[in-house]
């Protein structure tokens, strides 16, 4: 009886110190499973619901790029979620994102840019399933195209699953962004245009395709810790 008591006791230990270290990870929620509380929409009219524990965004013909932005902008960061998206849909997830709430013309690489009101711009990890495969490399939205496209990362194209969950790291210390897909390294590059923004959750334009209406992308288990 002195044994299984001291196993016990033993096993319940060992619940707790793992409860703590998962407590104290640094990681907090971007997501509480339920609801959208904490986030806004922006820029476009696609339709974000929730579902099953997850966001779900669904393409709306005749309408641009949809941004589901969390209220609260974030510097640097480790940003982990996973994602399902439909074989046939582009997507992605914005981070140190911004908008007007004008129209605003700013001077980029020497060059004047133009930025209608409620228009959501910056870095993106990119969500590709086509055979391009460029899911993980990080995309300048609205701004300068692509940063660092996954060309000369086999590797990285490769570990998409098409159909799956896939899970998904971003991590953004200064000037030095990095990302993963499925635990294998994507983009890393350096970059200091924007060094604060938004998370947000996109789905990309489709025009005035309505057979394409109705696509759906999914996000789940989003959280992110703050860097000092």
């Amino acid at each position: 009886m002195k044994y299984l008591h001291s196993l016990c006791l033993i096993s319940a230990a060992a619940s707790l110190l793992t409860h703590a270290h998962a407590a104290d990870d640094g990681f907090v929620s971007l997501f509480d499973g339920k609801s959208l509380d904490g986030w806004e929409q922006h820029s476009g009219k696609a339709e974000y619901r929730v579902e099953d524990g997850a966001v779900v965004g669904k393409t709306v013909a005749n309408t641009g790029n949809s941004f589901l932005c969390t209220k609260k902008k974030y510097a640097d960061f480790v940003l982990e979620f996973e994602f399902k998206v439909a074989p046939a849909m582009n997507s992605g997830v914005q981070f140190r994102s911004n908008f007007y709430v004008e129209e605003t013309t700013v001077e980029i690489d020497g060059k004047p840019k133009k930025f209608p009101a409620d228009r959501v711009f910056g870095y993106q990890f990119e969500i590709d399933p086509s055979e391009r495969a460029y899911t993980g490399g990080v995309y300048d939205e609205g701004r300068r195209g692509w940063l660092f496209d996954l060309k000369k990362n086999e590797a990285a194209r490769k570990a998409f699953k098409q159909g799956e969950w896939n899970a998904a790291r971003i991590e953004c210390r200064g000037e030095s962004i990095k990302t993963w897909i499925n635990g294998v390294p994507a983009a890393d590059f350096t970059d200091g245009l924007t060094k604060e923004g938004v998370i947000a959750l996109q789905v990309h334009g489709i025009g005035n395709k309505t057979e394409k209406a109705g696509e759906e992308v999914r996000w789940r288990k989003l959280r992110i810790k703050e860097l000092k």
